[in-house]
This record gives structure tokens, C-alpha cells and sequence, in this order.
């Protein structure tokens, strides 16, 4: 059965088997993860306040960290869950673009809860999150790209990776693991309404996914039972969740094909449906230097998941404007960047970035759509008011596999993350200690900093 044989690679998978590039690949997950937390404190107050206190109401002790918060100790699973809230409240976390999923805020948050709570050495927590890792994409790939009309894949699919990594963590047999996977995908949910509203249910899905995550692990480690195929069955997941499964997806290379080494950070704060349309609106700022205030129309075309999914223009709070392809196009021309700043709610209320964003359109294009989601494509076309016309066309955002960030470069997004909240020296000595765990660097020395 394919649920069984994720619950063997799950359970066989040994910190000093995995190759040495992957143990960093692991290691860069936390520390961009860890970065898009800390930076939450000023970026979106409101559910900072709402993950520290919600893990505050569960309180443990000895228990596990929220991130940015001394003094609340939390039950492993509600810290799990207010940390995946951290991380992927300012829309600025990991993501894997087959399974279209931000990986990274529900499997840090379920390791570093674990491995603080159970004494896990650096490697151990990195090798539990490597499971959660190769899991939940391959749950992703497999039900993609029909599950994306309901369903938010961080929150479903990263159900099975939150169950994978607390599994591994927690130290369960194959039988184990595999009634974890189970108790998963009979919990597994979230909706992709947030993408008109804006709300704080897209924050709240990773912390979600975490927090099922470890819950299914423990109640596994207690002995409930659930069913031995979930994902295969009939009337199972990928049944459930897809109109065109694909099973195969779930096995394809497991355990020599290493779908971390495809994890994309973002270098930008928004939607990554957005991150090239930003970069071809850039491209033409650059060159060419259109006056915002005489611009006629811009028209974004792309693949037909922007259009149906990411092009509303109504854009209400900060979240809503991350998550609106149109706004991030309209945001790049006016201020020629596309930054934290360009997301504060007095510039989203700017009259003339709302006059600029009113005369973007998303439009799908077939050819353009032919090449998703081997690329993420834009071609951003502006045209100003006297016939002019400027365009400009990006095939891969930067972060992508494709077009990596440097070491040097996520260690700049880290900086940047993290500095305005801790200082530079704090945050040298956190970066110091997130990339010595590939190296048996401590789990305590983390959790101390953060």
C-alpha cells in the first residue's frame, strides 16, 4: 500500500543516512522559517497577539517556545500552532511550487516543538523535518492541481507532513507512523476563501497543519488505530481531495529523490503568483520610468490560476493586498519596489495606488498556461495614456529552483527579517545557531534565541 510505504521511509530515515546537501537544505528551511516568525512581531501585530495568546491557554511545563514570546511555554501541539501562524503571517515563507505548498511553516513549527519537548539533537530535528518534508509535497503532487479549486494545500497536504515529521520525532515504528498518516487525512481541511477576504484563516492553516500534525503523532504513540490506506483507499484522500489523483506521485523517488532540494524561498513578501508580474513591472520601472500617475492599463498575462484565484481587486486589509496579483503589480509601478512598506495600510490606501491597481488586469493566457507550473510565467504589458506601451516577460521568479537566492542572499532576507525585531548581534548569533544544526549544533541554542 503507498500509506505504508511512507510510513516505511518515514520511520527508516536516520539523520546520518541523508546526504550532507540535504541536512542544509533542512537547516535553510528553519532559518527562513525562523526569520518570517520573528519578522510577524512587526509586520502583522494582530495575529502575533493572537498566536501568543492562544498558546498561552495551554501551557507546559517543561514545553516548547513560541517564537518571539518569552515566558510562554506551551503542550508541543499549540506551540506547533502558534508558530506556523508566525511564520506565514506576512506571506513571506517557502514554498514548494508542484505541490504549491508552504512547507516550511508547518514542518519547522511541529520539529522544533518536538525536538524542544523530547531533547532532540540538531540533526534529529532536521531529520524529522526531512520526512514531513518528502511526505507532504508528495501528498501535494499527487492531488494537484484540481485540489487547489477548494482546497488550501498548505493546510491539507501539510496535515500529512505536520504527522510525518512528529512521527519521526517522536520515534514511532512503521506501524506507528502509518496510523499517524491516518488520523492526518481524516483531519486534514482548509479553504481557500481568505483569497477575496484577506482574513487570518490563511495564518491560521499552517499553525493548523502543525498542530494536527503532532495531535495525530501522539494519539498514534497512544495506540488509536484509523485507516491503514487513507490515501490510496476508494473512499480515501486522494479520492476525496482530487479530480485527477495521482498516485504514483506519492512514492515517485522517495528516498532518492529529495523534493527539499526543490524548496523556493520567496524574495518577496506576497503571494508567489505574484513574484514574477512584480519582477517584469520592475524590469520596466527600471528601463523605462513610467509616470505612475499617466498610466492607461496594465494587463498581467499569466497561467489561469492567477486569474481565478489571485486577481481580486478589492483589497481591504494587508493580508488581501499580499494575496492580489493586481495590487503587488500596481504596488512595484507606483513605488518601483516591493517591499514589507508597500503592504503598511496607509500605502494600500494610497489614492494614487488605488487608481493604478482599478487599471490592472490578470489575463490567462493558453500558451503562458501550457508552461505552468514547470514555470511560474508573466508577461506584464503597461501603457500609459498617450499610446505608449512597455513589456516586459519573466519565465521564473527569483527563489525559485530555477533562479535560487544565494546563501549569501537568504541570509539578507533572514537579516532583514529579523534585525528590525532582535538587533544585529542577536541576529548573527540565531543565524549562527539555525546553520550548525546540519553540523551538531544544539536545539537548545536555538531555543534560547528565540
Amino acid at each position: 500500500m503507498t500509506t505504508r510505504a511512507l510510513a516505511e521511509f518515514v520511520a527508516a530515515l536516520k539523520p546520518e543516512t541523508l546526504p550532507p546537501v540535504v541536512m542544509a537544505q533542512a537547516a535553510r528551511v528553519v532559518l527562513d522559517a525562523v526569520g518570517c516568525a520573528v519578522a510577524a512581531w512587526t509586520e502583522d501585530a494582530e495575529k502575533s497577539r493572537v498566536a501568543r495568546e492562544i498558546a498561552a491557554l495551554y501551557p507546559a511545563s517543561p514545553g516548547a517556545c513560541v517564537i518571539g514570546a518569552p515566558g510562554v511555554s506551551a503542550q508541543p501541539a499549540f506551540a506547533a500552532l502558534a508558530n506556523g501562524i508566525l511564520v506565514n503571517a506576512a506571506d513571506n515563507d517557502d514554498t514548494h511550487k508542484r505541490a504549491l505548498l508552504h512547507v516550511g511553516s508547518v514542518v519547522v513549527p511541529a520539529a522544533l516543538a518536538l525536538a524542544q519537548t523530547r531533547g532532540l539533537t540538531g540533526r534529529a530535528m532536521l531529520a524529522a523535518l526531512v520526512a514531513g518534508y518528502e511526505v507532504a509535497v508528495r501528498v501535494g503532487m499527487a492531488v494537484m492541481p484540481t485540489h487547489y479549486r477548494f482546497w488550501h494545500s498548505t493546510a491539507t497536504n501539510g496535515t500529512f507532513g505536520g504527522a510525518a515529521t512528529a512521527a519521526h520525532a517522536m520515534g514511532l515504528d512503521a506501524d506507528g507512523v502509518q496510523r499517524a498518516l491516518g488520523l492526518a487525512g481524516t483531519q486534514a481541511a482548509g479553504l481557500n476563501t481568505f483569497f477575496e477576504s484577506g482574513d487570518m484563516t490563511k495564518s491560521l492553516h499552517p499553525g493548523k497543519a502543525a498542530l494536527n500534525g503532532v495531535l495525530s503523532a501522539q494519539l498514534a504513540a497512544l495506540g488509536m488505530t484509523s485507516p491503514p490506506g487513507i490515501l490510496e483507499h476508494p473512499k480515501g484522500y486522494l479520492a476525496a481531495f482530487s479530480l485527477d489523483p495521482k498516485e504514483a506521485a506519492l512514492t515517485d523517488g522517495l528516498g532518492t529523490t529529495w523534493e527539499i532540494l526543490q524548496n523556493g524561498f520567496k524574495f518577496f513578501p506576497s503571494i508567489l503568483a505574484s513574484h514574477s508580474p512584480i519582477q517584469a513591472t520592475l524590469a520596466i520601472v527600471a528601463k523605462h520610468r513610467p509616470d505612475p500617475a499617466r498610466i492607461a492599463r496594465i494587463v498581467n498575462e499569466t497561467y489561469e490560476t492567477v486569474r481565478t484565484h489571485f486577481s481580486n481587486k478589492e483589497v481591504a486589509s494587508v493580508m488581501a493586498a499580499r494575496v492580489s496579483v493586481p495590487y503587488c503589480i500596481a504596488a512595484a509601478a507606483v513605488d518601483g519596489r516591493l517591499t514589507q512598506a508597500q503592504f503598511a495600510p496607509a500605502r494600500i490606501a494610497d489614492p494614487l495606488m488605488r487608481r493604478v491597481l482599478e487599471r490592472t488586469e490578470v489575463v490567462a493566457d493558453p500558451e503562458l498556461n501550457r508552461l505552468y507550473p514547470a514555470n511560474f510565467p508573466a508577461r506584464v504589458t503597461i501603457t500609459m495614456e498617450d499610446g505608449q506601451s512597455f513589456q516586459e516577460t519573466v519565465m521564473l521568479p527569483k527563489g525559485d529552483p530555477g533562479a535560487p537566492l544565494s546563501d549569501a542572499e537568504l541570509e539578507d532576507k533572514f537579516r532583514g527579517n529579523v534585525e528590525p525585531v532582535v538587533g544585529a548581534e542577536r541576529a548573527t548569533r540565531l543565524r549562527d545557531a539555525i546553520l550548525r544544526l546540519a553540523e551538531g549544533g544544539t536545539v537548545a541554542d536555538v531555543s534560547a534565541l528565540v
